[in-house]
């Protein structure tokens, strides 16, 4: 899994942040204990004196340090009771003044050796939902509220079947695709006339492979571009840029959006050919979204670009009326 450094800095501030909240409220609650309790805090102040010096016994070298570990050990257990009994007189569990880390599984560290912890991973997902949002509506965006009554059932002889039967099977293929997504999914490209649930299925897909934690970058081709352009023409301190396209090249998944609807230069097409190939080279994922035919892909853009989509993506097509006008029109 490629994780998004810009999602997972931002993750990692969260959960620092987190980590020193949980800190902070133990030590208040700490505080609060010891002043109900004063000799709370001679307890526990003389257990980790006593945890000191049987550590340090245990390294002392030249005697015979057992005996003396021994003794001590008694004493902390002495305290230990103490301690459990004075806070059960205050209606306290014995473990009320250990601090716990909130995940067992890496004390707090977020990291597990050289892997990222699941609970970091947790704050990553968050981030990478609050990401999405700037660009979709995740909160009705879903496969749960999508809906097939906005398309006819009159068959298309052009087609052979009707828009209903065709967008059932995109959409299947697109909860698969989500539901399943993984190192090997491959890519799609999302091609019909606008208003037929292109861009509604790909944020779809989009919140649900960021909830898996895998790193989503969803934009539209023009901003895209415009971020490639400002790396290679912009400021060479502009870090920013070229963060965005480090994330564009290395992201598990990119959703490419409305593409088509840019001014088509020269840079454009050699930044789209660029996008696709590192993608397919990297084995990375991709979903593009245009109003454009295949063949018009071919037009507008390089050969060697329509020629790897064609052969690389898993093509949907998408057919029948605009559902936008649609529900504009009852309303």
């Amino acid at each position: 899994m490629a994780y998004d450094g810009k999602i997972m800095r931002r993750a990692s501030q969260r959960f620092e942040e987190d980590r020193r909240r949980r800190q902070e409220e133990f030590r208040l609650r700490t505080e609060a204990v010891y002043r109900r309790e004063p000799r709370l805090r001679e307890v526990q102040r003389e257990l980790n004196a006593t945890m000191s010096k049987i550590i340090a016994g245990a390294l002392r070298q030249g005697t015979d340090p057992r005996p003396a570990i021994e003794g001590l050990k008694n004493r902390n257990l002495s305290l230990q009771e103490e301690r459990a009994s004075l806070l059960k007189g205050l209606g306290l569990p014995p473990d009320y003044l250990e601090e716990k880390p909130s995940c067992p599984l890496c004390g707090d560290t977020g990291r597990r050796g050289e892997a990222v912890c699941r609970c970091l991973r947790r704050y990553y997902a968050q981030e990478q939902q609050r990401e999405l949002s700037r660009m979709l509506d995740l909160g009705s965006q879903s496969f749960d509220t999508f809906s097939l009554d906005w398309y006819s059932t009159q068959e298309i002889p052009q087609t052979g079947i009707s828009p209903r039967k065709n967008m059932e099977r995109n959409r299947d293929i697109c909860v698969d695709y989500a539901y399943d997504f993984n190192e090997k999914s491959g890519n799609l490209l999302l091609t019909g006339a606008p208003g037929l649930g292109k861009t509604f299925l790909s944020a779809c897909i989009a919140r649900v492979v960021s909830e898996k934690g895998c790193s989503v970058v969803y934009d539209t081709a023009a901003h895209i571009f415009q971020r490639f352009e400002a790396q290679k023409f912009g400021r060479e301190e502009d870090e920013e840029a070229s963060d965005d396209v480090t994330r564009v090249l290395n992201c598990d998944l990119l959703i490419l959006d409305d593409l088509g609807t840019e001014l088509t230069t020269n840079f454009v097409q050699s930044t789209f050919y660029e996008i696709v190939n590192t993608r397919l080279m990297g084995r990375k994922s991709t979903i593009i979204s245009t109003n454009l035919s295949v063949e018009d892909l071919s037009r507008r853009y390089y050969q060697q670009v329509a020629s790897r989509i064609e052969g690389e993506y898993q093509i949907l097509l998408f057919f029948g009326q605009d559902i936008r006008k649609l529900k504009k029109e009852r309303q």
